[in-house]
């Protein structure tokens, strides 16, 4: 396969595609930029299908230049956004953007990897160079953006600061001499601008090159924190290997393609088979990428356990009454739930009991404030299909 095409393979949009196949047959290597902004602590497999790419180029010889997004962070990236993003401390930033490079480097080769903080320039520049960059883009190429637009229609709140961050990230190339760019294709209206900055500057114009959004458990809306639909980097492997193993047999061949790279006539020979058997070799095939195969293997086992044997696992968390709720006589369903630590928020418990998804010795929940007694033995709580916990009286 030719590197253009093995480049194309799974992307949505290429802009630029002669001027870099041109460049790929120089003898320099290209600088292909990914910017990412540490809004969260954690990546998501959202984040995996783009560092496949920029694994993909460093396999190829190519530099890969991965820009923290510490300055653009204060902004918010409006993309794909119907409001304006929180915004979050310095502190909140630094410590998020350490934890991104922690785990950016279980996909990238770190000695092939060039680390730039767009601060370094940013906090540089003074008042006349920010109005300077502001007359490159006009309002009304700003509306063209879908979210931009539709916020305007719906007279939602626009801060002119949103404005700037499209010209922000393309400042980023223009610094940097990106040969190419690389991310989601909610991306591309920033990415254009930063071709157009460096044809102003009189550079070399990047390449564009956009990846799908990946759907998230819920196969339908975008994976993302905010969503709650997302699967992280630093999942424990049975939460990764539940999460995997509950998404539709649809979105499961998406995952294939996008985190795996199978082709399309891997995936068709794999759909000749059960989906079950093919959705297990996902759970174990990721988790044994951010994990171990035994880990991988030891899910596979607890899984089968449960779901196909109808056993409980024999790994669940242990706890005893007084651990949790000390000397008190009684507790409510959601908060001894809560006070495990296996759950996210005590909302996320009440909407899992409401959906009659908790069940205690096998007896379906359905008032989250039910009073339960410490008991002589053992008391089961299962939530949904992944959690389970046991709790001595």
């Amino acid at each position: 396969m030719k590197v253009i095409d093995a480049i194309r393979l799974n992307t949505e949009a290429l802009v630029g595609e002669a001027e870099l196949e041109e460049r790929l047959h120089g003898s320099k290597p290209l600088r292909v930029k990914l910017g990412v902004d540490p809004t969260r602590p954690d990546l998501t497999f959202g984040h995996l299908v783009v560092f496949n790419k920029l694994r993909q180029f460093q396999d190829f010889g190519h530099e890969a230049i991965l820009i923290i997004g510490d300055f653009t962070t204060l902004i918010g990236d409006p993309s794909g956004r119907s409001n304006t993003r929180p915004i979050l401390t310095k502190e909140e930033i630094r410590s998020n953007a350490q934890s991104y490079l922690d785990q950016a480097f279980k996909i990238l080769k770190k000695e092939k990897t060039s680390v730039f903080y767009n601060s370094e320039w940013f906090d540089k520049m003074d008042f006349e160079d920010c109005l300077k960059l502001s007359r490159k883009m006009t309002v009304a190429r700003m509306l063209e953006r879908d979210d931009f637009s539709n916020r305007y229609a719906n007279q939602a709140p626009i801060s002119i600061v949103e404005f700037l961050y499209p010209l922000i990230q393309g400042y980023d190339s223009l610094v940097l001499n990106a040969d190419i760019e690389i991310g989601g294709t909610d991306q591309l209206f920033n990415m254009l601008v930063g071709r157009a900055l460096q044809k102003d500057a009189g550079k070399l114009e990047q390449a564009v090159l956009t990846m799908p959004l990946l759907v998230g458990l819920d196969g339908s809306k975008k994976m993302s924190k905010s969503a709650d639909n997302y699967i992280a980097f630093t999942d424990s492997p049975k939460e990764m290997f539940g999460k995997i193993m509950s998404i539709s047999d649809e979105t499961m061949w998406d995952y294939y393609r996008l985190l795996l790279n199978f082709t399309s006539e891997k995936i068709e020979n794999l759909k000749t088979g059960h989906p079950m058997n093919a959705k297990k070799s996902l759970a174990s095939s990721l988790v044994g990428q951010f994990h171990s195969m035994q880990s991988a293997e030891r899910e596979l086992e607890q899984f089968e356990q449960v779901f196909s044997r109808n056993k409980l696992p024999d790994d669940m968390p242990t706890f005893t009454w007084n651990s949790l709720l000390g000397d008190e006589a009684s507790g409510p369903l959601f908060e001894i739930m809560a006070k495990s630590g296996l759950f996210e928020s005590k909302g996320t418990i009440r909407r899992l009991i409401q959906q009659g998804g908790v069940k205690v010795d096998g007896e379906k929940q359905e008032d989250p404030n039910r009073e339960l007694f410490p008991r002589d033995g053992e008391q089961i709580f299962q939530a949904g299909k992944r959690i389970f916990f046991k709790l001595l009286g």
